[in-house]
């Protein structure tokens, strides 16, 4: 069934202007994405409904599709069309919260897939906590799913004689953070995070059921506890179409 527009949405492009037409176009459709006049999962307008619509080439429509799907905005399927991507996860980046803090936060309902929990020694690692390499660390790795999908691969190294058989046990709501508080009251401080973006490798593609190469955003944390002794050093490795980041900023007097 065709699209009906709504001609006097005020959605123009600007032929005189020295911004191309695709980068218009792209903005006009992920201003409906991000708008809500698309619902998650639903089907956005074919290449031939936004030609006539705008106007212009077919090259200028599909130009503007391929970046707004690269970009996770849209979803292809072959020979049915395109799609509105599931909507992403969003972080602050405000506050010293756990996975399963910030989905509930969010009003989200994630369950994890533990695939290791053990006790063992990483040269690498403790040299990130500033330790010495012969302290026991436990090494928690999880999948992190999101209404069942996987949405990040997620492995956290703590220091053991601050958790002495975390390993062993199950964890207070699924939550690292609130077992590390409620068990061994130990008193989460502050924390130094990076993020960069980089192609899935193998064990990120089988993980997060995506192809290798696709965009993942890695998230490299070191946690401290408020007396400044460092407690945990966690890497997570995001779905690039499911994740983002949004960052309050102000310009001081």
């Amino acid at each position: 069934m065709s699209i009906q527009f709504d001609r006097d949405d005020g959605a123009r492009l600007e032929r005189q202007s020295p911004v191309p037409l695709y980068h218009q176009l792209k903005g006009i459709l992920r201003s409906w994405i991000t708008g809500g006049m698309y619902e998650s999962g639903q089907k956005f307008p074919t290449e031939s409904e936004l030609e006539q619509r705008f106007g212009i080439s077919r090259m200028t429509v599909r130009r503007a599709l391929t970046e707004l799907t690269s970009e996770g905005f849209l979803v292809r399927q072959r020979g049915l069309g395109s799609f509105v991507a599931k909507t992403r996860v969003q972080d602050r980046l405000q506050r010293l919260t756990s996975f399963t803090e910030d989905m509930r936060e969010q009003g989200l309902e994630s369950s994890s897939e533990i695939l290791e929990f053990q006790v063992l020694h990483d040269n690498d690692v403790a040299n990130r906590l500033g330790i010495s390499v012969d302290e026991e660390l436990v090494q928690l790795s999880r999948i992190r799913r999101l209404d069942g999908e996987p949405l990040a691969l997620q492995t956290s190294f703590l220091r053991h004689s601050f958790c002495p058989g975390i390993a062993d046990a199950e964890l207070v709501n699924d939550s690292l953070y609130r077992t590390l508080e409620e068990r061994y009251n130990l008193l989460l401080g502050d924390a130094i995070q990076t993020a960069e973006a980089k192609p899935a490798d193998e064990y990120e593609s089988s993980n997060l059921m995506i192809r290798i190469g696709y965009p993942v955003l890695v998230l490299e944390r070191l946690a401290y506890l408020q007396n400044g002794e460092p407690i945990e050093y966690v890497r997570s490795a995001y779905r690039g179409d499911r994740y983002r980041f949004r960052v309050e900023l102000s310009r001081g007097s």
